[in-house]
C-alpha cells in the first residue's frame, strides 16, 4: 500500500530537441513503464520515433514526495499548460477544475468572476421600465460614474430590477454584456429604431464617456410597475445608486422569493432555464 508521500510527477523528454512530450503521476517504477508501450497511441509512436534515431527518451521526476491528490493536481496543471505539445490522451484527474483551452482572450464565469445577484435601479424617469421590460435591457449613462456600474454586470449574472417609488419589479439574467447605445441591437434593430417611451436614452451615443450603456436581459419575472413589491420599514435594500450586491441581503432575497415564488439558488444554478415571461397586465 502506498504511503501519502510516495507519489511523484514525471516527464518524458525527446532528447533530439529537448521537448517534453508526456507527463504522468505514479509511484515506484511507474515512470519507466511507458518504455514498454505498444500500440498506436501518440506516446508509443513518439517513443518508437526516438528509438529509430538511436536514442532513448529522457525521463525526469518533476515533483516528488507528494500525496495522490497533489500529484493529480500537478499533472493536470502541466497537461493544461502544455497540452497541445503533449502526447497525453487524458487531460488529468482534475481537468474539470481548469478553464477550457483557448479561452484566455475572454472572461469566463466561474474563473474570472462569479455569477452574482445584483440590485439594479432602473433609473426612472430618465429611463423607462416599460422599455426595459419590453425590449430586454437595463442601462445607465451620463458619465463613467454611472455607466461603469452597468459595465460591471457579466453574462450569466442575475439582476433584480428596482423602480424607485414603487419597489422591485423584475428578475433577469444578463445574456450579453454592456455596449454603447449606438451598438445595442434588439431583434436586429438599433436602439433608435425601437418604439421607446423615453427616447433620450439614445443621448450622446457617439461619446464613449457620456453615452448610455445597455446590457441585454432575459426576464424571468417582469411585472408592470403597478405590481411592484415593497414592504415599508422592513429593512429591504433601496440603494441610492445604480447597482449594489444582493449577496449579503438575506431579508431582501427572502422577501422577493416569497413574493414571486422563486428560489435564487435555483436561478443561479448553471443551466437553469429562464422562461420567457408574458408581458401582459396579469
Amino acid at each position: 500500500m502506498n504511503a501519502p508521500g510516495d507519489y511523484y510527477v514525471y516527464c518524458y523528454i525527446d532528447p533530439r530537441n529537448l521537448e517534453e512530450f508526456y507527463y504522468g503521476k505514479g509511484t515506484g517504477s511507474r515512470s519507466s513503464a511507458h518504455l514498454l508501450a505498444q500500440g498506436r497511441s501518440k506516446k508509443a509512436a513518439r517513443i518508437r520515433q526516438i528509438r529509430a534515431d538511436g536514442v532513448e527518451p529522457t525521463i525526469r521526476i518533476i515533483a516528488a514526495d507528494l500525496t495522490s491528490d497533489e500529484a493529480f493536481m500537478i499533472e493536470a496543471a502541466l497537461i493544461w499548460k502544455l497540452g497541445e505539445r503533449l502526447t497525453n490522451e487524458n487531460a488529468g484527474h482534475y481537468k474539470s477544475k481548469f478553464r477550457p483551452k483557448n479561452t484566455l482572450h475572454k472572461k469566463l464565469v466561474g474563473f474570472d468572476f462569479s455569477t452574482r445577484i445584483h440590485y439594479f435601479d432602473v433609473g426612472d424617469p430618465w429611463r423607462s421600465w416599460e422599455d426595459c421590460r419590453k425590449h430586454g435591457f437595463l442601462s445607465a449613462g451620463y458619465g463613467p460614474k454611472y455607466s461603469n456600474q452597468v459595465r460591471q454586470l457579466h453574462k450569466e449574472d442575475v439582476v433584480v430590477a428596482f423602480l424607485r417609488g414603487h419597489g422591485y419589479v423584475g428578475i433577469g439574467r444578463i445574456t450579453e454584456e454592456a455596449v454603447r447605445a449606438r451598438d445595442f441591437r434588439c431583434r436586429n434593430k438599433a436602439l433608435n429604431q425601437l418604439e421607446l417611451n423615453v427616447t433620450k436614452i439614445c443621448h450622446d451615443s457617439d461619446n464613449p464617456k457620456k453615452s448610455e450603456y445597455l446590457v441585454k436581459v432575459k426576464w424571468l419575472v417582469a411585472k408592470p410597475r403597478e405590481d411592484a413589491i415593497w414592504k415599508k420599514n422592513f429593512g429591504l435594500l433601496a440603494f441610492r445608486g445604480v447597482r449594489a450586491s444582493l449577496e449579503h441581503q438575506p431579508k431582501t432575497l427572502h422577501f422577493i422569493e416569497r413574493s414571486w415564488g422563486v428560489k435564487f439558488d435555483e436561478i443561479l444554478e448553471k443551466g437553469f432555464p429562464i422562461v420567457e415571461v408574458k408581458l401582459s397586465r396579469h
